[in-house]
């Protein structure tokens, strides 16, 4: 009976390291799950910019919101959070089915709690009007975090 050899089977399992090796350089999971959750992060920002758009559109190009009457004009921003800018009444139900919510810090808000912060912020150019919405937190995916930021 024959078989192989010490030597024949540790160049198959070599090559075989090899191959798998290449093949989990070539995927690279985590740079695959960061750029999942920066495309969620844009359809994130991008919703709730036209969610806040509605709620001017609707108001005759003023923004109107209780719980939060202005919007910052700081270039900074404010976090969307209970603390800062407290909009999620303002947009939950009506303009919003939920409040998204950065991947880093959970899933969307279907009710507005008393304590939230959805990891983005809005502000407002003090000069056009022009309002931005942006995710501080996004990830690297090849060496730096995009630039994740919808502005109308």
């Amino acid at each position: 009976m024959k078989g192989f050899t010490l030597l024949e089977l540790l160049i198959v399992i070599g090559v075989l390291v090899i191959l798998i090796g290449s093949l989990i350089a070539a995927i690279n999971p985590a740079r695959q799950f960061a750029k999942a959750n920066n495309a969620r992060r844009w359809s994130d920002v991008t919703s709730l910019l036209n969610a806040v758009s509605q709620n001017i559109i609707d108001n005759r190009g003023v923004w109107t919101c209780s719980d939060y009457p202005q919007i910052t004009t700081s270039t900074s921003g404010h976090f969307i959070s209970n603390t800062e800018a407290n909009i999620c009444n303002c947009l939950v139900p009506r303009y919003l089915p939920s409040l998204p919510q950065d991947p880093s810090v959970g899933n969307p808000l279907t009710t507005c709690p008393s304590i939230y912060n959805t990891g983005y912020k809005i502000f407002q150019d003090s000069t056009t009007g022009r309002i931005t919405i942006f995710a501080p937190y996004a990830q690297s995916e090849d060496g730096n975090p995009p630039d994740i930021r919808v502005t109308r």
